[in-house]
């Protein structure tokens, strides 16, 4: 690992167990990534020949008949959305998210409405879009969307995240199947997804990847599909587009990004992480109130994570409590909490340097023991938590 630059700042040194997380820094960028940034940076180029490139590499890799980069998955959304409600009108671009005539409905399953640290339908309403809510939060059947669908919708967005309701939803396949029917595109959001080939595959019209998660380039979010769509996607840098552009570096490090994914071993990376949850299994292994299992990623990439659960009766501690003193102590161990109201928190293996594996054993049996060793049970009113993060937010950057 090179110097950490981290103490010159002031910064934390975290040890990221949490995952490909935006508000971490989302993942370690490849050396090819970095290298192809360093290497454009100095020099002048056009834009659009540049994207243009990246079209080519995108397609390669996705199956798709064409894409760009733009500044994040979410502003994917947003530009696909507009794609679908202008076309190639440039004067319609240029009027977003002001929509005549009014054929701008998007439709979304009710589980699928999920934040991923701002709302999914946010993306859609900042395109000039209207969320059209289909289903309940815990199922959604064929007639929901049949009848949903009316002459004023412009599109349909299908969420593949870990957050959605993973039950009892239309699959994919139907989706764009109902929708195709009625001709309307089908737009995924795929930020988190390690496949870049089967959503397109099984009918999707434009998916939206991150180009900085599981890839390890520089932040950015790629947008890949049909040609026509992805253009009038692209031509939304003229108008809504514009604040979430892209720099040089950028295209050209997802670039570099697309072609290391090709050579990369996959085999080997999972073969150490295997190694990794199996180091931490053993360290729990017989700690009182205290079970690690092994578990595949809720929505089939090809990795497992180790979910900790906790008895606070015999562990002496909540799961919310010992996340937030891993991640107070030295060094800040920061893990996967979206569920830690369950009493249970994740370890994802994917972003670890080499050696930070068995300092997070060492940190889980750090404060497992001082918790053990204390009279009471650990375990403060869980929405204090809550309380306390948007307390900070509000003070930032105090």
């Amino acid at each position: 690992m090179t110097d950490d630059v981290r103490p010159s700042l002031g910064l934390r040194q975290v040890i990221n167990v949490s995952g490909t997380m935006t508000s971490l820094g989302a993942s370690i960028v490849v050396p090819e990534a970095i290298a192809a940034m360093s290497a454009i940076l100095p020099q002048f180029v056009e834009i659009n020949d540049l994207q243009r490139k990246a079209s080519t590499v995108i397609a390669r890799l996705t199956g798709a008949e064409a894409g760009f980069v733009t500044a994040s998955c979410s502003s994917g959304i947003s530009l696909a959305v507009a794609a679908t409600i202008t076309g190639n009108n440039l004067l319609a671009i240029e009027k977003l998210p002001d929509v005549t005539p009014e054929r701008n409905e998007v439709l979304v399953q009710m589980g699928h409405v999920v934040s991923y640290g701002a709302p999914v339908e946010q993306a859609i309403r900042l395109a000039g879009g209207k969320a059209v809510l289909i289903g309940q939060a815990t199922s959604t059947h064929r007639f929901h969307m049949e009848y949903a669908i009316t002459e004023k919708t412009a599109a349909a967005v299908y969420v593949v995240s870990h957050h959605v309701v993973d039950y009892a939803m239309l699959s994919l396949k139907e989706f764009c199947e109902i929708a195709h029917a009625k001709g309307v595109p089908v737009i995924v959001d795929a930020a988190s997804e390690y496949d870049l080939r089967i959503f397109l595959e099984q009918g999707a019209d434009i998916v939206l990847y991150s180009g900085h998660k599981f890839l390890g380039g520089p932040t950015s979010g790629i947008v890949a599909g049909k040609k026509e769509l992805v253009r009038n996607a692209f031509l939304q840098n003229m108008g809504i587009g514009r604040g979430m552009k892209v720099g040089k570096e950028s295209v050209y490090g997802v670039m570099a990004a697309l072609e290391a994914w090709e050579k990369r071993d996959h085999a080997g990376i999972r073969a150490r992480e295997t190694g990794y949850l199996k180091l931490w299994q053993e360290t729990l292994d017989g700690r009182p109130g205290v079970k690690a299992v092994i578990e595949p990623d809720p929505t089939n990439n090809p990795l497992d994570r180790m979910r900790v659960i906790l008895s606070p009766q015999e562990a002496h501690i909540t799961a919310w409590d010992l996340a937030d003193a891993l991640a107070r102590g030295n060094p800040p161990v920061i893990v996967r909490d979206h569920e830690v109201e369950h009493n249970h928190f994740y370890l994802d293996p994917c972003n670890l340097h080499p050696g930070q594996e068995t300092v997070v054993a060492s940190r889980l049996v750090e404060e497992l023991d001082k918790a053990r060793a204390s009279n009471e049970i650990i375990a403060t009113p869980l929405e204090e938590r809550s309380k306390r993060r948007f307390a900070g937010l509000l003070r930032w950057p105090d």
